[in-house]
């Protein structure tokens, strides 16, 4: 039911650099048909990197490492594609479903085939009003049993950021911050909150997996908040006044549970006339790259 693609199957065997990659910004993160065209990118800057780029899907029951051209587009085209978590993936194995593999899903994914390094845009987190709703993303649960390195902008800043944090905390999960002391805020290059630990290089990265190698403990991910550039960053004051904006008519609406996410992303997009989306692919272009020399530095060592 795990079928890897030749590629990625000779590299991961060859000890050669591969970075995982989700496929959800494609099925759902993006408008069409820019969203084939940053799929196709993306893919290219891992191998410019000189890498090996493995994006993750579900095809007709099938679990699938590493994507050609044609399943590209159709991850791209399918309108009636799924969004899958990991809970999910037997589901859709079992019943010959196809979808988009979400973050805790593609690192379950990649982890199954042997690869260490996965590159995404923001992870999932604690929702704001968590007392109340006890809505948490399953990324933080699947991220603290798997052990892989994700490299990411922090998460959405419309989480709840200094909860998401204390549960990272809690579930054993390592934060660092890359070239940074501040956890970033997904469009914005700092969220407000600091980190304990800074990794200045791929190297330094590769050090702490083969770390973790070296303990032996309980299988877990590694977190590197990479912040997107100040000057790619969504404006800090436009990004407070449209999400104080989003979330108020998000409660007048009654939104709650899977419906919330997607309306308040939606929202950021239309009322920062699309800079929200710029700043969002800033980032992944970002990460991706950093996966891809992170992956570099993990098979040389």
């Amino acid at each position: 039911m795990l079928v890897v693609s030749d590629e990625v199957q000779e590299a991961v065997g060859r000890r050669r650099p591969v970075v995982a990659l989700e496929s959800t910004i494609i099925a759902q993160g993006l408008p069409r048909p820019r969203n084939l065209q940053v799929a196709l990118e993306l893919e290219d800057l891992v191998r410019r990197e000189g890498a090996v780029p493995a994006t993750i899907a579900v095809l007709d029951g099938q679990a699938r490492v590493g994507l050609d051209k044609r399943q590209l587009e159709r991850v791209a085209s399918d309108e009636g594609l799924r969004k899958l978590g990991h809970r999910d993936l037997a589901l859709a194995l079992a019943t010959g479903a196809s979808g988009a593999t979400t973050v805790s899903a593609t690192a379950f994914l990649a982890a199954r085939a042997d690869i260490r390094v996965f590159a995404t845009g923001g992870l999932g987190g604690v929702h704001r009003e968590w007392t109340t709703t006890q809505d948490e993303s399953a990324d933080l649960g699947l991220l603290a049993r798997t052990g892989v390195a994700v490299v990411c902008a922090g998460v959405k800043s419309i989480l709840d950021v200094p909860a998401t944090l204390q549960r990272l905390e809690t579930l054993g999960v390592a934060v660092a911050g890359y070239g940074t002391d501040r956890f970033p805020g997904f469009y914005l290059a700092d969220s407000g909150h600091p980190v304990d630990w800074t990794l200045h290089s791929p190297e330094d990265v590769a050090a702490v997996l083969r770390a973790q190698d070296g303990l032996g403990g309980p299988q877990s991910a590694l977190i590197v908040a990479n912040p997107v550039p100040m000057s790619e960053q969504l404006d800090p004051e436009l990004h407070a006044r449209v999400l104080d904006d989003a979330l108020r008519a998000c409660a007048e609406r009654g939104l709650t549970g899977q419906a919330v996410t997607p309306f308040l992303l939606d929202h950021l997009a239309r009322h920062t006339e699309g800079a929200s989306l710029e700043a969002n692919l800033a980032a992944v272009r970002g990460n991706v790259r950093l996966a891809a020399r992170i992956a570099a530095a993990w098979s040389a060592a």
